[in-house]
């Protein structure tokens, strides 16, 4: 008997900006543009993050106010409405709590696991919280022990663990850096085409 299908997405730069690059746009701090698509090792990106938000006096609020200004990118939307008409979908995001939500109720609230921030009194970020480390493979793996084909589809170094557990896995906005590294993931550049080779697994 042919298995149900569950979609795992990322979030940022697949369906919404990244929210450092559009923070550090705002800021004018060129060393949080940094993402997962530059440093493979998460916790050294964080502690990064933190270090230059406490050195330039930056809390979460300041973050939040910039996130209430971006949108899904264009086609997102559409592609999640289709999508999840077809199938199950979680989008499993290395985001936190606190900076989700405004972009989330612009995605109609899709099923989201990601992590959550420590503030300070002031809002000031004072340590962040994995949900479980290297979760977006270790809610892969659960998904098939839930009997689960579980497709997915990322764009960064810290997808990739999600796309080599799942039954099939895709590349999406992915840098060429990164598809040369990965060359067994295909790789996509529109909606419609990441949709087209989805129904394909389904």
């Amino acid at each position: 008997m042919k298995k149900q299908t569950l979609v795992t997405l990322d979030l940022e730069g697949v369906l919404v900006p990244e929210i450092w690059i559009a923070f550090a746009e705002k800021t004018g701090i060129d060393a949080l543009r940094r993402t997962t698509r530059d440093e493979p090792d998460y916790d050294v990106l964080m502690r990064g993050r933190l270090a230059i938000l406490d050195k330039h006096g930056l809390a979460l609020p300041d973050i939040q106010e910039v996130i209430g200004t971006l949108a899904p990118l264009d086609g997102a939307k559409d592609f999640l409405d289709e999508l999840r008409a077809l199938t199950q979908v979680v989008i499993l995001s290395d985001t936190f709590e606190e900076f989700a939500r405004p972009l989330m109720r612009q995605l109609a609230w899709p099923a989201l696991f990601c992590h959550h921030l420590e503030t300070d009194a002031r809002g000031r970020i004072v340590n962040y919280r994995l949900r479980q480390p290297n979760q977006k493979q270790k809610a892969v793996a659960a998904f098939k022990s839930l009997n689960y084909q579980v497709v997915a589809a990322g764009d960064s170094f810290n997808d990739t663990t999600m796309l080599g557990e799942a039954d099939t896995g895709f590349f999406f906005h992915a840098p060429e850096s990164i598809q040369e590294r990965f060359p067994q993931y295909r790789a996509f550049e529109r909606y419609e085409d990441l949709l087209e080779a989805v129904k394909g697994c389904l």
